[in-house]
């Protein structure tokens, strides 16, 4: 099979490509990039004027709910979620039901994921046994399987001493920890913000609850040498932690989502719409205006979306009661580009670097660069598209979102993953 994209921006991180130019794909692998290739060289001929090509995006941190959790989402509807918000690779959290804490529930995700193919699924294991935090999961079986990325997002491990002990192994083995930071006990049922508890009647969350984990995992990782990545960054300490640990050579890279750096506490329009419920949860202003400056800055290396689905029935309890979590699969890069690129704290192609290319280095994966001889992971996005946010129009099983009705700017137009188109508009 031989696709031509043409007429398309060109934007590739990797060698700093940024060009109208054609694209020819043949097979799984970027054959050429030239001004203008004939289109009779190619099976399928798509015209992609006014869009960016990039790519294939890829997202460090979803919830597939696979196995245990089907009501919520499987690999097959979150694959199809993925594809359609132009992703092309994705990490699949560990907390599903059973735990991924053993080689076999780690096989079962991947080979079934890779049998329906529409995106690469990176599963991650999990630090310790059931994620209780007592003691440490199969870490030696996981890693023989074949993983190489572990976390314990849900929770953080409060052992220190067993911290330690996971990541002089994970470091052992080339891998890396996906860190979720939060000193459970200091969350103290807490749901929202702290500076939303009068205004809302809800108890809150400090940014300490996060800010002190994400400086006790970067000491660990110092010591260690480990790799650590930290997840779903909300707070302004966030940022000024993680550049500090990057002046001081720490192994660290770090990660914020698009509800954290498009939404405030101070957006919640009441305790009664539980869409706004998430962990950690949104902040103040001050705090959006860092993590939109740690992202300018490249202090933070990622965007990912903590796509994390419920049901309906789930998400219309209390505020106190309902989980946490929102889907962003098909609604991350439109917000990006939105938010970021537009509201000019990244170019296009800072866009291509904190969604496709860092992810990939960071993961140390050969993905995240569309020059020729490489696979073609590509995704088109028509940057000046407008269209309103329709949660029943999601491939996601999950429908809680507090974008519903939003209109954005940005669409994906077509997903290319090794060749194969996964998804098109």
């Amino acid at each position: 099979m031989r696709l031509l994209i043409k007429n398309g921006r060109i934007i590739n991180p990797a060698d700093r490509l940024d060009s109208i130019a054609d694209l020819l794909v043949e097979d799984d692998e970027v054959r050429e990039i030239a001004a203008s290739i004939p289109e009779d060289t190619a099976d399928r001929v798509v015209d992609a004027a006014g869009c960016y090509v990039m790519p294939g995006f890829i997202d460090m941190h979803v919830h597939l709910r696979d196995p245990g959790q089907t009501h919520k989402e499987t690999i097959e509807t979150g694959s199809d979620a993925a594809a359609a918000g132009g992703f092309t690779t994705i990490v699949a959290m560990a907390n599903t039901t059973p735990v991924v804490d053993n080689a076999d529930t780690w096989r079962y995700v991947t080979d079934r994921a890779d049998a329906y193919g529409k995106v690469k699924v990176i599963q991650a294991g999990s630090l310790t046994r059931g994620l209780e935090g007592k003691e440490l999961a199969d870490l030696d079986g996981l890693i023989s399987a074949g993983c190489l990325v572990f976390s314990e997002d849900g929770k953080s491990v409060m052992d220190s001493s067993l911290m330690r002990r996971a990541m002089k192994i994970i470091h052992k083995a080339g891998g890396i920890v996906l860190d979720h930071c939060e000193d459970k006990p200091l969350v103290e049922g807490g749901v929202v913000n702290m500076s939303e508890t009068d205004r809302l009647g809800l108890r809150g969350i400090s940014n300490a609850v996060e800010d002190i984990i994400a400086t006790r995992d970067i000491m660990l990782a110092r010591e260690t040498g480990c790799r650590l990545h930290l997840c779903h960054c909300s707070t302004a300490g966030a940022e000024e932690y993680l550049c500090r640990a990057k002046q001081l050579g720490i192994r660290v890279s770090g990660e914020v989502c698009p509800h954290h750096f498009t939404l405030s506490c101070e957006d919640i329009p009441d305790r009664n719409d539980t869409n706004y419920k998430m962990n950690p949860p949104l902040r103040t202003r001050v705090d959006v205006a860092a993590l939109r400056d740690g992202l300018a800055k490249g202090i933070f290396d990622c965007i990912s979306t903590d796509h994390a689905p419920h049901t309906a029935e789930e998400k219309s309890g209390d505020f106190s009661n309902a989980p946490f979590g929102i889907v962003g699969l098909e609604t991350a890069a439109a917000l990006t580009n939105t938010v970021l690129v537009n509201g000019r704290y990244l170019t296009p192609m800072g866009m291509a670097e904190r969604m496709s290319y860092n992810p990939a280095h960071v993961l140390g994966i050969d993905r995240g660069d569309i020059s020729v001889g490489k696979k073609a992971d590509i995704v088109i996005f028509d940057p000046g598209k407008k269209w309103t946010v329709d949660p029943t129009q999601f491939k996601s099983k999950g429908r809680n979102t507090p974008f519903a009705g939003r209109m954005l700017t940005g669409e994906v137009i077509m997903t290319i993953r090794g060749g194969r188109v996964t998804s098109e508009r």
